[in-house]
C-alpha cells in the first residue's frame, strides 16, 4: 500500500514552518521554515508610519511567502509526490486578525489604506486596545453577562473584539471600509480555498462564542452604536468544526504549494490547541504548555469550571466531548531574548563567540551551575504583561535583590524561575477550581532548553514529559489534515496513530522543591501586592511613560494628568 502524507502549516509570530507527515505513525518526512519578510511590526508601518506604544502588526504577504516557499520546500526535501498527499493544515497565533474586503483583499494591500496602522493585521500580542477591553470588562460586569465567568472575569486587549473596536472607535473610515473582519487563520484558508469558513476555536477562545452565540446586538450597541451589527456585517454565525473539511486547493495555491488542485484543506485552528493531540493528549488532567515567545496551557476537563484569569473554556474546543481549557503567560521566551538582546555585558558576548556557543547556552550552562535560591533574586514575569491569571496588559517587570554582584547567569536563571513560577500559578488556580493537573506536556523550542525543563519540574512538583518533535503545533496541524483528508476517522485515532511524546523526561528533585517552595511563596506575596491592586505603581509608571511620548505638550503637564 502506497504511504499517504497530510503537510502542517505553523504560523508563528516570526515565521511559519510546513511539514509533510506520512499519517499512519506521524514520522516527519520533510520541513521548512520561512521567516517573515517584516517580521513583528511594533514601530513603524513598511511606509514609514511610526506605531504607538503596545502596537504589534503584520503583513499579510508573509503568510503568503510561507505557502510559496516553506511548503514547496518541505515537499521537496520529502521526496513525496503530490498525489500522496491526502490534505493539508494550518494552525496559527491568536487572536491574529485583519480587516479585508469583501473578496477577502487586505484593507492594507490597498494603496489608499496603506498608511493607516488600522489597516494591517494585528497580531497576538498588540496590547494597544487595553482601553477597549477595559470597556468591555466594565460592561460585561455591570450586565452580568454569563459568559463573561468562561473567559476567567476578563476579555484581553489580544482578544477579537477589543481590537475591532478599537478599529471603530480609532479609525472609522477603515472601519467603515472593512466588508470582514476575520483571524488570519481563516483568512489563509480563504486565500487556500477560495472560500471564507470560521473555524470553532478561535470564535470560542477569541470572540466570546459560547453556547452557540455570540454577544447580543443591544451588547454591542452599548460599547459603540456603530458596533452593533460586528457579527452580522463583518463576522459569520456559522463555524466550521475541528478536523473538517474547509475546502480544496484552488488551481492558485496548488501552483504555490506545489500540491495537487482539490486537495483537501482541513478548517483552521490555533497553534496552542493542535499541539494537544500532537503530544498524544486527548484525555483530562495532563496540561500541555506550548513554550515560545509566549506560553499557552492547554488542559482537558470533563465538567464545566469557572477558572479565574483563564483565557476561555469552550466545550469541544481542543477536543470533542471535552470541555478544553486554555490560560497562558504573554511573555516567556520574549523575556530571555530580551534579556540577551539588552543585558548581558560585553565579556559573555567575548566568551560565546570564543567558546563557539550562543549567548542562551552560554547563560544557561553558567546559570545551570548554581543551587536554587544561591543568587539571592525573585522576579516577576510581566515584561509583556500578565495574561493569566490576572489578565492585565498594563503590568509590568520587577526584579528584586539585585546588588553589585549580580551577574547576567543570575538574572538569566531568576527570569527563567519567574516564569516557572507564573506557571505553577496557573496550575495551582486550576486545581482549586475543580480542574485537577497531574502532569505536564511541554512542546515548542523552549523544551530544548534543559536547565529551564527542570527547573519547572521543580517548581511545579510534577513530571514533565515532551512533545518529541520540533515542529509540535505543525504536526498538529498535519493531523487534522489527515482526519479532513480520511486517512483516521477521528483526532482521537490520529492522536494514537500520530502523536509523539517522550514521557516523564525531567521528574522534581526534592531538595530543588523545598527551597522552590520558599521562593514561589515570595512570588505570590509580590504578585498579589503589584497585580491585585495593594500598589498600582506599575500602571501609575505606564501611564506617565505613555504621556510623556511625543505628542505630550510638556513633560510637567504629563507629570500632572498621571497625578490627577
Amino acid at each position: 500500500m502506497t504511504d499517504r502524507y497530510a503537510v502542517g502549516v505553523d504560523f508563528g509570530s516570526e515565521s511559519g514552518r510546513a511539514v509533510i507527515v506520512r499519517t499512519h505513525d506521524g514520522t516527519i518526512v520533510g520541513e521548512a521554515v520561512t521567516p517573515y519578510a517584516h517580521a513583528v511590526m511594533d514601530h513603524h508601518l513598511p511606509t514609514g508610519e511610526r506605531l504607538g506604544h503596545a502596537w504589534a502588526l503584520q503583513h499579510p504577504q508573509d503568510y503568503l511567502d510561507v505557502l510559496q516557499q516553506a511548503v514547496p520546500a518541505a515537499l521537496n526535501a520529502s521526496g513525496v509526490h503530490p498525489d500522496q498527499v491526502i490534505g493539508l493544515g494550518i494552525d496559527f497565533t491568536a487572536c491574529t486578525m485583519l480587516p479585508t474586503r469583501a473578496d477577502g483583499t487586505p484593507l492594507c494591500f490597498l494603496p489608499e489604506y496603506a498608511r493607516r496602522p488600522h489597516a494591517w493585521v494585528k497580531l497576538w500580542k498588540h496590547h494597544a486596545a487595553q482601553p477597549q477591553a477595559d470597556r468591555i470588562n466594565a460592561l460585561a460586569e455591570t450586565r452580568g453577562e454569563p459568559w463573561l465567568a468562561r473567559y476567567g472575569g476578563k476579555q484581553s486587549s489580544e482578544w477579537f473584539f477589543a481590537k475591532a473596536l478599537q478599529i471603530l472607535e480609532e479609525d472609522p473610515s477603515t472601519y467603515a471600509a472593512s466588508d470582514r473582519l476575520l483571524e488570519a487563520a481563516d483568512w489563509v484558508v480563504w486565500q487556500l480555498t477560495g472560500v471564507e469558513t470560521r473555524n470553532a476555536c478561535t470564535a470560542g477562545y477569541k470572540a466570546i462564542h459560547q453556547d452557540g452565540q455570540f454577544p447580543t446586538t443591544d451588547f454591542f450597541a452599548a460599547l459603540h452604536p456603530d458596533f452593533a451589527d460586528i457579527v452580522q456585517t463583518r463576522m459569520s454565525i456559522t463555524l466550521a468544526p475541528l478536523g473538517a473539511q474547509a475546502g480544496t486547493l484552488t488551481a492558485q495555491a496548488a501552483t504555490w504549494t506545489g500540491l495537487n488542485p482539490g486537495t483537501p484543506v482541513a478548517v483552521a485552528n490555533v497553534d496552542a490547541h493542535v499541539a494537544v493531540p500532537a503530544a498524544g493528549v486527548t484525555e483530562p488532567g495532563r496540561m500541555v504548555a506550548i513554550m515560545g515567545t509566549s506560553t499557552c496551557h492547554m488542559l482537558l476537563g470533563e465538567h464545566l469550571r469557572d477558572v479565574p484569569g483563564m483565557c476561555g473554556v469552550v466545550p469541544d474546543g481542543i477536543i470533542p466531548g471535552l470541555y478544553g481549557y486554555e490560560a497562558g503567560q504573554s511573555g516567556v521566551g520574549d523575556l530571555f531574548a530580551w534579556f540577551v538582546k539588552h543585558g548581558v555585558p560585553p565579556e559573555y558576548h567575548e566568551q560565546a563567540r570564543r567558546e563557539g556557543l550562543s549567548l542562551h547556552a552560554l547563560l544557561e550552562r553558567e546559570a545551570a551551575t548554581q543551587h536554587p535560591g544561591a543568587h539571592g533574586l525573585i522576579a516577576l514575569d510581566w515584561l509583556n504583561g500578565n495574561r493569566s491569571v490576572l489578565v492585565d496588559a498594563h503590568l509590568s517587570g520587577l526584579i528584586l535583590g539585585l546588588t553589585l554582584h549580580t551577574r547576567a547567569p543570575d538574572i538569566y536563571r531568576a527570569l527563567i524561575e519567574a516564569t516557572a513560577y507564573g506557571t505553577r500559578l496557573i496550575i495551582e488556580t486550576f486545581e482549586a477550581s475543580g480542574v485537577p493537573v497531574h502532569e505536564l506536556v511541554i512542546a515548542g523550542g523552549l523544551k530544548r532548553n534543559r536547565l529551564l525543563m527542570q527547573i519547572y519540574a521543580d517548581v511545579t512538583g510534577r513530571p514533565l514529559s515532551l512533545l518529541d518533535v520540533e515542529q509540535g503545533p505543525a504536526l498538529g496541524s498535519a493531523m487534522h489534515a489527515a482526519v479532513a483528508g480520511g486517512a483516521h476517522p477521528d483526532i482521537f485515532a490520529a492522536a494514537r496513530a500520530m502523536g509523539k511524546v517522550q514521557t516523564r523526561a525531567y521528574t522534581p528533585i526534592p531538595e530543588h522543591q523545598r527551597v522552590y517552595d520558599r521562593l514561589y511563596a515570595e512570588y505570590r506575596t509580590l504578585h498579589d501586592h503589584f497585580g491585585r491592586g495593594a500598589n498600582d505603581v506599575m500602571h501609575r509608571l505606564l501611564a506617565l511613560k505613555e504621556a510623556a511620548m511625543p505628542g505630550a505638550d510638556t513633560l510637567e503637564r504629563a507629570v500632572a494628568e498621571v497625578s490627577a
